[in-house]
């Protein structure tokens, strides 16, 4: 059965849920002011700031096969316990982080406990949905995620408006706190670690690596994630210094992103029912591709004129991510073997680890090289993977399925 937003019932999995909720806020809450919190807190310059939290990201990139692996061996929910409490740890150590190598070092630690859990994610969504509603449940876990990004943000603006030491110090506690929240809620989750035979092969990374399969969609994926940075690198430079409009536009679009996912994400996926996965992955592209238009016309406006162009921009480009999230989710997640998925969806998340590391220094070096550079090469880009991603289903069946819905579409028993 669905609500009348299009998203599942959530029934038994409520504390899995709210456990989600609780992480998202902490992270909501101090993802916003990281840089601010070391600058006001700390003898460091912005430029040492930004070395310590891009050395850290760099330790922590291979981080992703390590924990691929204990997902598989001690099952996904003990990892998400972990990557809780590394988290709460990680941040209670900021409050005496006064160096570059100590903000570097914490912040690794913060981000493996950050790996553990959402490398664990897709597994226990997985082991709790059918496979006729995996996007649906992804869908709503996605709508879930960012609403807690958001109200941690409104947090975390009421801490910069004040603006003391006492403010940011009370931001780090409240997200330790919060990991420490989502760690109980989620000591009660079943434990759904795949069964693994004990006269079976055994077997590892080298079976995922050579998966060539599975490495297209990886692969394929990196334009969808090239896509996504947009809102949080590119969006915010390029509207408030490149065309430079008012500041409170970033805001606006932010928000507008943020009411999209949570309104109308289950609306999408339940439109999408009966379409090809691949065919989805190519249209959430040509929607980035016609944002990206938009946001080069708006460059060409009157300001007020410009103000409306980007927010019809940022509506289309959000329905981008609408489309692609939860078909990339769901086909990640069904074309790998139980016994493997840690490793096969730890892969699969090393993409947006090294989109994350790469688009930010990519993203501001094309906005310098002219007004329209990024959005050409964002646009090569994304006509390049959705025109690459129709070959998937070819090797790989799970891309070929079609987006459904087994709650709303249950299957009859033949006579």
């Amino acid at each position: 059965m669905l609500s009348r937003l299009g998203f599942p019932r959530v029934g038994e999995h409520r504390r899995f849920v709210a456990a989600i909720v609780a992480d998202t806020v902490g992270s909501g809450l101090f993802m916003p002011i990281t840089l601010l919190y070391f600058l006001a807190m700390t003898d460091l310059s912005l430029v040492q700031v930004g070395s310590a939290l891009s050395l850290s990201a760099v330790l922590t990139m291979p981080g992703a096969f390590v924990i691929g692996s204990l997902v598989d061996r001690f099952g996904p929910r003990r990892m998400m316990l972990a990557g809780n409490l590394v988290q709460a740890a990680g941040m209670v150590a900021y409050l005496w982080a006064d160096s570059l190598l100590a903000v570097a070092l914490w912040t690794a630690l913060v981000n493996l406990g950050r790996q553990s859990f959402w490398g664990s994610f897709g597994n226990v969504v997985t082991a709790i949905s059918a496979p006729g509603e995996r996007e649906l449940w992804f869908g709503f876990l996605q709508a879930v995620r960012n609403l807690g990004y958001s109200i941690g943000g409104v947090l975390a603006g009421l801490a910069l408006q004040i603006g003391t030491d006492v403010a940011f110090q009370s931001v780090v506690v409240v997200n330790a706190v919060t990991f420490v929240v989502a760690f109980v809620l989620l000591l009660d989750v079943p434990d759904h670690r795949a069964a693994h035979p004990a006269d079976a092969p055994v077997e590892g990374w080298g079976v995922v690596l050579r998966d060539t399969a599975y490495l297209r969609l990886v692969l394929g994926q990196f334009g969808f994630v090239a896509g996504m940075m947009v809102l949080n690198f590119a969006l915010p430079v390029y509207v408030a210094e490149t065309i430079d409009l008012p500041g409170w536009v970033v805001g606006a679009i932010f928000t507008l992103n943020t009411a999209l996912v949570g309104l109308g994400q289950g609306l999408v996926v339940r439109r999408m029912t009966g379409r090809v996965r691949a065919r989805m992955m190519g249209l959430a592209q040509l929607a980035f591709v016609a944002s990206y238009a938009m946001f080069v016309v708006a460059g060409w406006l009157p300001v007020w004129l410009a103000v409306v162009v980007m927010l019809v921009g940022a509506a289309v480009y959000t329905a981008g991510e609408l489309t692609g999230g939860p078909v990339f989710s769901a086909a990640a997640a069904e074309a790998a073997p139980d016994h493997l998925r840690g490793r096969y969806l730890g892969l699969f998340q090393l993409s947006w680890g090294v989109g994350g590391a790469v688009t930010p220094v990519a993203f501001t070096w094309l906005l310098a090289q002219g007004r329209t550079t990024l959005w050409w090469v964002l646009t090569l880009v994304a006509l390049a993977s959705a025109a690459y991603l129709q070959r998937l289903p070819r090797v790989l069946p799970a891309a070929g399925r079609r987006v459904t819905n087994r709650v709303e579409e249950p299957v009859e028993a033949s006579e």
